[in-house]
């Protein structure tokens, strides 16, 4: 593993998160590295079937709270400031992509769950994450050990 200097963390906010975070936070220590921290939050889109129109803004705003809530909890011990935090609507693997080019990481991580086959071990995000990133990407994996 080379030295990496910038790194972008993208957690989901589960249970499993803390550990990739802390396990990332070790890593950027260890390589003098600055450390940042992506969650995407997914645009709700419900097909309703009907003419009918509704505003999910409301909801929307409130996952958004939520989720810098969260956030911000979740990276609290790990000494990422808050402008190191990062809360972007879209489709997860290319908001990852997106950010990790503008703050040119070298390094992306993210969290896999140890299951049968290589698509269930990485899942789709971490798949896509892995495929389209023009740095390197380290898997870590988490639940069960």
């Amino acid at each position: 593993m080379g030295d990496y200097n910038s790194i972008l963390v993208a957690v989901d906010l589960s249970e499993e998160a803390g550990e990739v975070a802390a396990k990332a936070a070790r890593l950027a220590a260890a390589n003098n590295a600055q450390m940042h921290v992506i969650h995407v939050i997914e645009p709700l889109s419900f097909a309703y079937g009907g003419d009918i129109p509704i505003d999910f803004s409301s909801i929307q705003e409130e996952i958004q709270q939520q989720a810098e809530t969260q956030l911000r909890g979740l990276c609290a011990n790990l000494a990422v400031p808050v402008e190191r935090l990062h809360i972007v609507l879209g489709r997860p693997e290319n908001e990852i992509h997106t950010l990790a080019k503008k703050l040119s990481a070298d390094l992306i991580v993210v969290g896999s769950h140890g299951r049968h086959g290589f698509a269930l071990l990485l899942g789709s995000t971490a798949n896509g994450v892995l495929h389209g990133a023009t740095c390197d990407v380290l898997a870590m994996r988490v639940g069960k050990k």
